[in-house]
C-alpha cells in the first residue's frame, strides 16, 4: 500500500528552507505556467537560454505536471530560478528518452534538427523509470554565487517535487567542468555517473558532456520527512548549467 504524504512534514522541511533564502534577503515564489517563466528568463540579463525541455514552443507541460522556482532580491529583481517537471517513464527508461530527443522535444520529429544526437551511456540511466521528476535550468546570479543559494533552490525543488508527484525517481544533468570542480557536492543528490547526456542541439547551439545524478523516491521521501540530513547525501546538482 502506498504510503499518504504527510503535510505537515512538508510544510516544516520547505519552511526551512525558505527562510534560510528570506535570511539572505531573496524571496521566493513557485509557477505553473511556463509562458511566464520563459518571459521571465529571457528579460534576466546574464541567464542562458532556458533548455527546450522547460520550453512551451518545443516541450508543453500539462497543468500539475512542471513547477518553476523565482527568487527576488530586495530590489525585485531575479536573482535565482529553477525548473522542474514529470516525466512519466511508465513504458521507457531515462537513457531511451534522452537517445529519443524526448526528453527535449514533445515531437522530436516536428522540432529536432537532422544533426541533433543525444547518447547516454550511464549505466543507471536505464534504471530510471515511472515516475520520473526532471530538476534542470538552475540558474544563480553572480552576486549571489557562493552563498548556498543552489543547496536552498535544490531543497525547495526536493520538497515541491515530492508534495506534488511522490515521484519514483529525482533527476538531473550536470556538466562535467562542474564535476570536476567539485562544486556541485553540496546540493543533495545521493548518486551519480558520468555519461549522462553527450549532447548535440543544432539550432539550439547545445553542445554538452554531462553527468547524470539522482534520487530514488525512498531517499526523498526520507529527506523530506526528516530521516536523513541534506548535508549526509553526497553528490551533485548544478549551479548555473544544470540542464
Amino acid at each position: 500500500m502506498k504510503s499518504l504524504i504527510n503535510p505537515l512534514q512538508v510544510s516544516r522541511y520547505l519552511r526551512t528552507y525558505d527562510e534560510d533564502a528570506a535570511k539572505k534577503g531573496i524571496k521566493i515564489s513557485i509557477g505553473f505556467d511556463f509562458h511566464k517563466y520563459v518571459s521571465i528568463t529571457r528579460a534576466t540579463p546574464t541567464k542562458a537560454r532556458t533548455y527546450p525541455m522547460f520550453r512551451p514552443d518545443r516541450s508543453p507541460i500539462k497543468f500539475g505536471d512542471g513547477y518553476w522556482i523565482v527568487g527576488v532580491d530586495k530590489k525585485n529583481e531575479v536573482a535565482v530560478v529553477e525548473a522542474a517537471r514529470l516525466y512519466d517513464l511508465s513504458r521507457s527508461c531515462f537513457a531511451e528518452h534522452l537517445e529519443s530527443l524526448r526528453a527535449f522535444y514533445a515531437d522530436p520529429t516536428a522540432h529536432a534538427h537532422p544533426g541533433d544526437h543525444c547518447t547516454c551511456t550511464a549505466p543507471s540511466a536505464k534504471e530510471i523509470r515511472g515516475r520520473v521528476a526532471y530538476h534542470g535550468d538552475l540558474w544563480v546570479r553572480r552576486d549571489f554565487r557562493g552563498r548556498g543559494m543552489p543547496k536552498i533552490m535544490s531543497g525547495i525543488a526536493r520538497g515541491v517535487s515530492f508534495a506534488m508527484w511522490a515521484p519514483q525517481f529525482v533527476c538531473g544533468l550536470v556538466s562535467s567542468q562542474l564535476v570536476a570542480k567539485g562544486i556541485v557536492a553540496q546540493y543533495g543528490y545521493a548518486h551519480q555517473e558520468p555519461g549522462g547526456s553527450i549532447l548535440k542541439l543544432v539550432e539550439e547551439e547545445i553542445v554538452d558532456d554531462d553527468w547524470i545524478h539522482w534520487l530514488t523516491g525512498e531517499e526523498l521521501r526520507s529527506l523530506v520527512s526528516g530521516n536523513d540530513r541534506d548535508d549526509m547525501l553526497v553528490a551533485p546538482s548544478a549551479g548555473g548549467t544544470e540542464r
